[in-house]
């Protein structure tokens, strides 16, 4: 292996689960009754290193770590001393690039000025933050339990304390969010000491609280026609504030792109630290055993937490080629596909969905009308 490798580590707790989230997740209720975050993540840190090591003396590549991205779950429910020992403990092992990204995702009711300045001394540079909507109902049909007017207070905090790079996600089409509400919550992201803006349509899961109230239908489905024209005017919104889309869901201004979400788009490698969590090195992809205790059962007893593994095919390899360099302003070159694929998409040329100039150029890009579409794109090309 010849290429750096980035780490992603997962904090799989939360104080409260989202009714929309079916992430790897758990609450300390789940975990142990009683509990509190605290006691059921007493060590966790250091099972994280432990893992590190197992991930050491399997990469024998000398390159240094050009990104880190802590997620959850709720990162910032760790102590920043905790997450500091890791960073070192990574720095020490393999070394970081003297430009190394390290991001964490953070909900704005967990943080102070306090907190996140030593978040920062840690060596933490960049902070991704849970808005999802500026509006109090859209929230409450999220079950998200945060104070809107945190983010504003946590966003100012994070730049005085020396955050270089701040993000917000956002997300859009929740049941019964209206235009209105779409529009104050740009507004309001816009408005914040911002570089980054990270906005998805909401996808209702099967599993969650959310998809259960919906099948009771005691919440009426997203209704995509307008989640289509949300994303419009997202862009138009983002645009006009000197944001610049550089993947579907994602706009920076600034040198505020994610470097480490590139990586994943680009087919890098990178290693998953953490319960549930997937890795990718050349071509072979491994993914944790996704239960915290089954995780720490695994690490005491100096056994790999892997649970599972595939070696991509080439057919797999081209499919997430095509699916995730699709989504990036500088699309595919035509020259890496077949001429049947070309055929297939050269209708999208006309209609408006492909750039014209950029076919000429010799590569396949989407214009904003193809973003909308880009899955049906994907699926005529790999047909």
């Amino acid at each position: 292996m010849s290429r750096p490798l980035s780490f992603y580590i997962h904090i799989p707790y939360c104080v409260k689960r989202c009714g929309y989230c079916d992430f790897n997740t758990y609450t300390p209720g789940e975990l142990k009754p009683g509990s509190d975050v605290a006691e059921v993540s007493n060590g966790y840190i250091d099972l994280v290193i432990q893992e590190s090591k197992i991930a050491r003396s399997q990469v024998k590549s000398d390159e240094k770590i050009p990104t880190i991205f802590f997620g959850g779950g709720t990162p910032t429910l760790m102590e920043p001393d905790d997450l500091g020992r890791l960073l070192k403990s990574l720095e020490n092992d393999f070394g970081f690039t003297r430009d190394i990204e390290i991001t964490i995702e953070a909900n704005p009711d967990t943080v102070s000025k306090e907190k996140l300045s030593a978040l920062r001394s840690a060596g933490i540079n960049r902070i991704s933050f849970g808005m999802q909507s500026a509006s109090a109902h859209v929230l409450a049909t999220l079950d998200r339990t945060h104070n809107p007017d945190n983010v504003v207070k946590a966003t100012s905090w994070a730049r005085q304390v020396g955050f270089e790079n701040v993000s917000v996600d956002l997300i859009y089409g929740t049941p019964g969010e209206s235009m209105e509400d779409w529009e104050r919550t740009i507004e309001s992201a816009l408005a914040l000491p911002i570089n980054h803006i990270s906005a998805y349509s909401l996808i209702v899961e099967s599993g969650t609280k959310l998809a259960a109230q919906v099948a009771r239908g005691e919440i009426p489905m997203p209704d995509d026609d307008q989640s289509a024209d949300k994303y419009l005017l997202a862009d138009q919104q983002f645009s006009a504030a000197g944001l610049n889309w550089y993947e579907l869901s994602n706009w920076e201004r600034d040198g505020g792109a994610c470097r480490h979400n590139i990586a994943y788009w680009k087919g890098d490698n990178w290693w998953g630290l953490g319960p549930g969590a997937h890795s990718h090195l050349d071509g072979a992809r491994f993914w944790n055993v996704k239960h915290p205790n089954a995780y720490r059962e695994r690490i005491e007893a100096e056994l790999s937490p892997i649970m599972e593994s595939e070696q991509l095919t080439s057919a797999q390899m081209e499919s997430e080629r095509v699916m995730l360099g699709i989504r990036l302003p500088q699309g595919l070159p035509k020259s890496s596909l077949t001429s049947e694929s070309l055929a297939a998409i050269e209708s999208y040329l006309t209609s408006g969905e492909l750039s014209k100039e950029s076919w000429e150029d010799g590569r396949v890009s989407l214009t904003l009308a193809g973003r909308l579409v880009a899955d049906r794109i994907v699926r005529e090309i790999l047909m």
